[in-house]
């Protein structure tokens, strides 16, 4: 059901986003002709789709597969399983790797951070497999974990055979894909994204340059990783930062080094220059009340569990329109977290952005007279 108007936190939602007094469209050019197998532009926040082009076509992925790579050892950081400064023995298998190298020595003791930073910004397939093994004991357990994490992440068109993208039949992945790991790594791990914008990395006396060139063409960009093999052309992720608002662009298959760096500056110049995005409402503040019977209290407290952000036509935002539906026929126990409702935000009347309200606290069973009480009084309201 539609939440009344008689709570005033519903009157300050439609005011926050109030409708213009003309609903004039907008008209946006379409997004840029680019040279490329398939592509994405998403808004990292959102996740609204800006443009895109065989987005769900399953793709080699070459390097770009260390993205992924990165977010499983990010992942087994963060669980405790493993320590930046934990000492990884180079394998001879690791140390024989063809394509590029951080020339890591058979033998070698080279620290997870070391490894970590020589395979993001050098793209070593050397320390990709180094720390495949160290993570799971051998490359193809740790492909095991790359899967589980992309079918946990929603990844319905990737399946990874390998820790660095060498060709395999059964190695692909899909810009759609590609964007929602990305996005992924940006919010899980901060701290260690910030690593895809070294620009040089020292190691073992020898100087590398990150090939992602939009790193010294734009100051706003601060990633992500490029890839290249005969079968899957040069391809890039790229992700920017402008005013609070952050982007990433995907391209796979362009023919080129400077190619691919084009595509993705022009999806980037596309997203910034037409659309914005705003945070609407923050995670864990109250925004509505639903009532809940037979409860221990006859109120939960709705919130949400993320920030919410929608992305729109530039200079659009008094166009929007936000609106709350809350279920009021809920009865305990009710769980912290428990979707009891929805924010929906439209422009001229078409969606632009939902997100779950969910109770902010756990809501108990009431005692014996409470639920009686209750019993009676929604026998009467049927």
């Amino acid at each position: 059901m539609r939440f009344s108007l008689f709570c005033p936190l519903l009157v300050m939602l439609l005011l926050l986003v109030r409708p213009a007094s003309a609903a004039d469209p907008v008209l946006i050019p379409a997004p840029p002709e680019l040279g490329a197998k398939a592509y994405i532009l998403v808004d990292h926040n959102s996740g609204r789709v800006l443009a895109e082009s065989n987005a769900d076509q399953r793709l080699e992925p070459a390097s770009l597969t260390k993205i992924m790579t990165a977010y499983v050892v990010f992942r087994e950081l963060a669980k405790g399983n493993l320590k930046l400064e934990d000492m990884v023995t180079v394998s001879e298998k690791a140390w024989r790797t063809e394509g590029s190298r951080m020339f890591a020595q058979v033998g070698a003791q080279i620290s997870v951070e070391n490894l970590l930073k020589g395979m993001i910004v050098q793209s070593g397939n050397d320390a990709s497999v180094a720390l495949a093994e160290h993570v799971a004991g051998d490359e193809a357990v740790f492909a095991q974990m790359m899967n589980q994490n992309a079918e946990r992440l929603g990844m319905q068109n990737s399946h990874f055979k390998n820790s660095m993208g060498l060709p395999d039949p059964e190695h692909y992945t899909t810009a759609r894909d590609l964007s929602v790991l990305t996005r992924a790594l940006i919010e899980e791990f901060p701290e260690y994204y910030k690593w895809h914008s070294i620009k040089e990395f020292l190691f073992n006396g020898i100087k590398q340059t990150n090939r992602n060139r939009l790193l010294w063409r734009d100051p706003t960009v601060d990633g992500v990783k490029t890839g290249h093999t005969e079968g899957a052309g040069f391809c890039l992720v790229t992700s920017a930062l402008r005013d609070n608002m952050r982007l990433i662009s995907v391209v796979l298959g362009t023919k080129s080094d400077n190619e691919r760096a084009n595509a993705n500056q022009a999806l980037l110049n596309y997203g910034f220059r037409f659309y914005e995005t705003r945070e609407l409402y923050k995670a864990n503040e109250k925004l509505a009340e639903a009532r809940v019977w037979k409860g221990e209290t006859t109120m939960a407290e709705l919130g949400l569990l993320k920030d919410f952000y929608v992305t729109f036509p530039r200079g659009q935002y008094q166009s929007l329109k936000a609106s709350m539906e809350v279920n009021n026929s809920i009865t305990a126990p009710v769980q912290q977290g428990d979707k009891l409702g929805a924010i929906k935000v439209a422009r001229n009347d078409q969606p632009i952005g939902q997100v779950d309200l969910v109770s902010l606290k756990a809501v108990a069973e009431g005692g014996l007279f409470r639920r009686a009480l209750d019993s009676l009084q929604l026998m009467f309201k049927k």
